[in-house]
């Protein structure tokens, strides 16, 4: 049973597997790269895929949707395309290290950081993040969602401080796309970095960030675009100058697939139906004696994940032995993101992470909460 879908979806919708074989093996060729039928259809898949996402977040131009590689590949072009040395950041103590990382970097190119606690539940509070903005700062940056304990911080009243202070707002989507509705130009994101391969339900390796267009962004990469090949610069022009390189065809046209699927199914049902098994799992975990949630209280608050743990209780060798004894998979650990263990208590052990998908049934829910009682009984006896 797989419930680690925070991680990355799986299984895939079966047309998820069809696109991308019949990209791989109907198709074959890379698009923009030759004039003849098998290039222009994979010229074709690329520009359906990036109407769809473009679709899908409420964007006017799909031109303003970049491909890359993963979320952490978006994030990274976000914060290096945008800041100058002397620059000031705004981000919070809920973030995954997609985003910490390459912040801490810039650090010593002179850009200056400031991480907001956030309080012991998850939650921003969007007055802390308001005290810290300064003349310089150039952007605050945000997850939608937390990947740990599931928050679902204020987008919309922080996008409304940016507009007020003049500043770039960056929203690190990984947990949210896919679940909630995000309507990008509407709620006033600057940048939206988003993977394909988790909410989406598109393959490894696949990603995408939104730009909106008074946003002016630096191509990171240089190379090769199959357009204006005699010009020595990087084409400046959207989106060829940020996707250098032959694209992942096959992951693209997956992805494709992944959105079409969940405009299919509706995305306030998949959404619903995920809400339905947290809460079923958050109310059988709750009868466990010794487990401890995190998060906020309200169950509405909260969206994709649910962290815990037992009391006395290694929560690495709680997901081992779920693993090994009941074949159920989980994340338990930090799940990159030390500064949100932090900020919930749960450092050095992290929690156990489990994370439904959209084939997740009930009876599932009821399994895995079941494993974790004898789970946590097997531990305490041989303790």
């Amino acid at each position: 049973m797989y419930l680690d879908n925070a991680a990355t979806s799986y299984p895939k919708p079966e047309r998820v597997y069809e696109a991308v074989l019949h990209a791989m093996r109907e198709v074959g060729a890379s698009p923009g790269r030759g004039g003849y039928r098998r290039s222009l259809e994979a010229g074709r898949i690329l520009f359906q895929a990036r109407e769809a996402v473009a679709t899908f977040f409420s964007v006017s131009d799909s031109a303003r949707i970049i491909f890359t590689h993963n979320a952490t590949s978006a994030l990274n072009l976000a914060l290096q395309g945008t800041l100058v040395a002397g620059n000031h950041v705004i981000t919070t103590s809920m973030e995954h290290n997609s985003l910490l990382r390459p912040l801490y970097a810039l650090r010593n190119s002179g850009i200056e950081l400031s991480i907001i606690p956030a309080g012991s539940d998850g939650m921003i509070s969007v007055d802390d993040i308001r005290a810290a903005v300064r003349v310089n700062t150039r952007m605050i940056a945000v997850s939608h969602v937390s990947n740990v304990c599931g928050a679902i911080q204020p987008i919309r009243q922080l996008a409304g401080l940016c507009r007020e202070a003049g500043v770039l707002f960056l929203v690190d989507a990984a947990q949210s796309a896919g679940y909630l509705p995000i309507d990008a130009p509407g709620i006033g994101i600057d940048l939206l970095a988003v993977p394909g391969h988790k909410g989406l339900l598109g393959p490894f390796g696949t990603g995408l960030l939104y730009v909106a267009p008074h946003v002016p962004l630096t191509p990171v990469i240089q190379g090769g675009t199959g357009s204006h090949s005699t010009a020595e610069e990087q084409p400046q022009v959207m989106p060829d100058s940020f996707e250098a390189g032959t694209h992942n065809l096959p992951g693209i046209a997956g992805l494709l697939a992944g959105i079409d699927f969940i405009r299919d199914q509706g995305l306030s049902t998949i959404f619903q139906r995920e809400h339905v098994l947290l809460t079923q799992a958050e109310l059988l975990l709750r009868a466990i004696p010794g487990v401890t949630i995190y998060g906020p209280e309200d169950p509405s608050a909260r969206c994709s994940v649910l962290s815990f743990t037992v009391s006395g209780v290694d929560s690495s060798l709680l997901a081992a032995e779920l693993d090994h004894g009941f074949a159920v998979s989980v994340r338990a650990g930090l799940h990159c993101a030390p500064l949100a263990h932090r900020t919930l208590g749960t450092l050095p052990g992290g929690t156990v992470r489990l994370s439904p998908g959209w084939s997740t049934s009930c009876e599932e829910i009821a399994f895995f909460s079941d494993a974790v009682v004898q789970c946590v009984d097997k531990i305490r006896k041989s303790a």
